[in-house]
Order: C-alpha cells, then sequence, then structure tokens
C-alpha cells in the first residue's frame, strides 16, 4: 500500500457534516477456526450479524487450531497475535474460538447470542463520542477524514481492514472434516496506515483497490477500545 497524503488539517471546512450516531456500526470481530468444532454456530451466527446496517462484522480466523489436522485457509499468526493483545489487555491469560469482541472493549463467548446483541445494543446507545469520520472511494483512492470535538488523551491509531465478503470452504480434515462451512467479512488484511493525535481534523488519502471491500477503525493503541469505524462495501 504506498501513501499518496496524509496531512493534519487547519480546520473544518473542508469535512462534510458529522455522521449521526445511528450511522455509526458497532465493530464486532470474531475470532473463529475451520479446525475448531464448537466454531460453525458462531460462524452462523455471524454471517445474520453481518447483514445488519449497524454492525460492522469482521471474522479473523487464527491459526492455534492448525496442528489437529486442518490448516485453516484464511488462519494468520497475525489475528492470534491481536487476539492474544485484546486477552492480555484484560489481564487475561487464555485466549479461545469462537470469541467475539465487541468495539475492542467487550469479550463475549461466540455462541452466546443474547449476551452478543446486549452488547451490541449497549454499544449503540454510547456512540455518540464526538468523533466523526467518513470515508469515500475515488477510482483506485480511498479518502478518509476525521474529526474528535475535543482532544483525546492517547492518539487513536487508524486502521485499514480488506475483507472478503464471503466464502464457502469444504473442510477435509480435522474436527469439521466433511463439512462445508460459510464465511463471512473474512479479513485478509489489517493494517495501520497512521496515527492520529485528534488535535486537529485529520484527512488522509490512500491508494485502495477499485471495489475492494474496506473496514476502517480508529482504535485506541495496545488493544484498546474502537472509538469510530467505517465501511466501504
Amino acid at each position: 500500500m504506498r501513501y499518496l497524503l496524509y496531512s493534519l488539517l487547519a480546520g473544518w471546512a473542508m469535512l462534510a457534516a458529522p455522521a449521526l450516531a445511528a450511522d455509526r456500526p458497532v465493530v464486532v470481530e470474531l475470532y473463529t477456526s475451520q479446525g475448531c468444532s464448537s466454531c460453525p454456530p458462531a460462524d452462523g451466527f455471524f454471517e445474520q450479524l453481518a447483514a445488519r446496517d449497524d454492525v460492522l462484522a469482521l471474522s479473523l480466523h487464527v491459526d492455534y487450531w492448525d496442528y489437529i489436522g486442518w490448516e485453516d485457509t484464511f488462519g494468520s499468526p497475525a489475528h492470534t497475535a491481536r487476539q492474544r493483545g485484546y486477552a492480555a489487555a484484560a489481564g487475561r491469560k487464555m485466549v479461545y474460538t469462537p470469541q467475539m469482541i465487541v468495539n475492542g472493549a467487550d469479550h463475549v463467548v461466540g455462541t452466546r447470542y443474547r449476551d452478543v446483541t446486549d452488547l451490541i445494543d449497549k454499544h449503540r446507545a454510547t456512540q455518540e463520542n464526538g468523533i466523526a469520520v467518513q470515508v469515500r472511494r475515488e477510482g483506485g483512492q480511498v479518502h478518509l477524514e476525521a474529526r474528535s470535538e475535543r482532544p483525546r488523551k492517547m492518539p487513536l491509531m487508524v486502521q485499514f481492514a480488506r475483507y472478503m465478503p464471503k466464502a464457502k470452504v469444504e473442510i477435509e480434515r480435522g474436527e469439521n472434516a466433511g463439512r462445508t462451512i460459510t464465511y463471512t467479512n473474512i479479513v485478509t488484511d489489517l493494517v495501520k496506515v497512521a496515527e492520529w493525535d485528534t488535535q486537529e481534523p485529520l484527512r488522509l488519502d490512500v491508494d485502495w483497490p477499485e471495489g475492494a471491500p474496506l473496514a476502517v477503525l480508529l482504535q485506541y493503541p495496545d488493544h484498546g477500545t474502537i472509538e469510530a469505524a467505517a465501511r466501504l462495501r
């Protein structure tokens, strides 16, 4: 990814009106694995979450179940490291699948559907936090603009996630051998593209393939809360 322009603006005049709280999706990260026998129900539920306009659902496949006999075709050590980072930030020693993390803050077993939906409702009720973020596409570029009504004590990491909307996988070995499972919003790349100190509005232009779905996360460092998010399908 090649960066074309990264500048902090002195004013807010170039930014459009801030997005309404109702337009801000709640980010739900699912940590799953094709080698995990208890994951398919959570994967199915996650497909329903991904269909909601008020949810930004991202599936991150981990690699620590590969030893059982089936190497996850989407598994990534980077996803495992991200999940372990969340666990360390929460003072937990263990990671597991299926796990969902809501707005980088709340951890829940991915098959506890009522708990997941309750957490989404809780975060929807508190989404208005003074941060506005907008993202648009022009050809092979993505333009991101953001502002904060007040400076934050810590900077926010601006992360771009590339994801596949849907894929079916025939699993030949391991605990799910013989099953064909549909996966949704599969993250294939998650990168930090900038760090924003929130002192001034932000404008960021980045090369991005035309038509490629994009999720934008503005998150506190060290696996902190996700303060704002946006997407381009």
